[in-house]
């Protein structure tokens, strides 16, 4: 009889990933200035920690709110007593005025449509919950967040089917990408339930064109299925183009009155708009009432502590401070940037355009010694032990071609930046110089026949799985 069950031993939460091997190596050697100035310098990390002070300033300067106190007086007590799964309605409604602002007020939240969740994470996972049932499949667009693989599947037993996108037109989403993805969900006898995306996307650092969303939205009107928009970097985007909502093309399309309307669901979060991951706050907005009610009852599982709630109601009600929080934070975003993007530059490397996010989508595929995923894993070995530096390789977010990998530039000071270019300069030279052949490889070697070869390992969920699968 077996002591433990099949959630408790199975391989399917991701956790042997490339992607979350990378942090467990630097935590065995974490780069310090001053202790361990050789050590491994985290750009795996999608922290923005770029714009505490500002927040630091605003605690400073309200007392009350930091020391749960009201007018003066103290409400330990009635925050520490027990609150229901509901929420503080003052939070709820700060939180949904904040998201409008950070739309440009060009939409508008309804506070009774939130529900509270810990964390983005928790949000996704509990709208699987209420979308889906085991063996149920939703559609996203590659490459995506590796944390998905975890965060979707599970414990909720639904399946992902990659919609494959390629450098060819920048990773955007196609119809034909989309209809493959829902025939390759066929053939594997799977009901496709619906579409995630992210927008801005983890790990592209893009934002979704008006032409793309209105194609997902054409397309969950005709196939019948959800479209879930993960919008938790909407407020860090620092270049044109900008944001744009799928609640603001659902208005602008008129689908108030059709279906659709209720089969559009948006995740959201504090955690990267204020940097604020350790205080788990997420929320999921959905204009179905079932759904918000369901959620709701799941909540329960994954509460925002009332202190929580508390603090961040009245950090967000002040309108001026958001206002020029969000302002600066954009501002600080696109100088981080521009330096990243400058100094790989400088060593020879090239990303992907972006104008949002934590992060960059490189293009390394120079550096590979042959047109294959193991050689990244390679090169990305290579990265991590010789020169450093823990970055994501593309193949841990499903990426189906070779040599794309993700660096963060938001989780650390401009010197450890600057001292992370100057390491991959000169992995570059060594490399140029000890191996002229990785120069000159180019990706145009790429076959039909070797995309093909790739086909089944992309479900699942680690290098090594991959490896073991093909």
């Amino acid at each position: 009889m077996k002591l433990l069950s099949e959630k408790a031993t199975c391989n399917s939460h991701g956790q042997d990933s490339s992607y979350f091997l990378g942090w467990q190596e630097y935590e065995k050697n974490p780069y310090d200035e001053v202790q361990n100035p050789k050590g491994i310098i985290q750009m795996g990390l999608a922290e923005n920690q770029l714009s505490f002070d500002l927040l630091e300033s605003w605690l400073a300067q309200n007392p009350d709110a930091a020391g749960f106190k009201r007018n003066g007086e103290s409400i330990f007590r009635e925050l520490a007593l027990f609150q229901d799964y509901h929420g503080l309605p003052a939070f709820k409604n700060a939180m949904t005025k904040f998201m409008s602002e950070i739309r440009g007020n060009k939409v508008s939240f309804d506070s009774n449509k939130l529900v509270l969740t810990a964390g983005a994470t928790s949000a996704n996972e509990t709208l699987m919950f209420c979308l889906a049932d085991q063996g149920d499949a939703f559609l996203l667009p590659t490459p995506y967040y590796p944390g998905f693989d975890r965060d979707l599947k599970w414990r909720t037993g639904a399946e992902i089917v990659p919609i494959q996108c390629t450098s060819s037109n920048g990773f955007r989403i196609t119809e034909s990408a989309l209809e493959e993805a829902f025939l390759e969900a066929k053939r594997r006898n799977l009901r496709v339930k619906g579409v995630l995306v992210t927008n801005p996307s983890n790990p592209l650092g893009t934002t979704l064109s008006r032409n793309e969303l209105e194609l997902l939205l054409t397309f969950i009107d005709a196939k019948g299925i959800h479209l879930i928009s993960d919008e938790i970097y909407s407020g860090t985007v620092f270049n044109s183009p900008s944001f744009v909502s799928v609640m603001e093309v659902l208005m602008e399309k008129n689908y108030m009155k059709t279906e659709v309307w209720e089969r559009v669901h948006i995740v959201y979060s504090l955690s990267k708009d204020l940097g604020l991951p350790g205080f788990r706050v997420g929320a999921i907005y959905s204009n179905d009432e079932m759904v918000v009610s369901a959620a709701t009852k799941m909540s329960s599982f994954g509460l925002v502590s009332s202190q929580t709630q508390y603090l961040l109601s009245a950090m967000l009600s002040d309108k001026k401070f958001t206002k020029k929080y969000i302002s600066e934070n954009q501002k600080r975003l696109k100088k981080r940037h521009a330096m990243l993007v400058r100094g790989l530059k400088n060593a020879g490397i090239s990303c992907l355009e972006s104008n949002a996010g934590l992060f960059c989508w490189v293009d390394m595929r120079h550096l590979l010694s042959s047109n294959t995923f193991e050689a990244e894993i390679d090169l990305w070995k290579k990265i991590v032990y010789d020169v450093g530096l823990n970055i994501s390789p593309g193949s841990s977010c499903h990426c189906n071609e070779p040599g794309w990998l993700r660096a963060c530039f938001a989780n650390m000071s401009e010197d450890t930046l600057n001292l992370a270019m100057r390491r991959m300069k000169a992995f570059v030279e060594s490399t140029a110089t000890n191996n002229p052949s990785h120069q000159t490889y180019q990706q145009s070697n790429t076959t039909s026949s070797k995309k093909k070869s790739f086909s089944k390992w992309v479900f699942r969920l680690s290098f090594n799985d991959r490896q073991r699968e093909r």
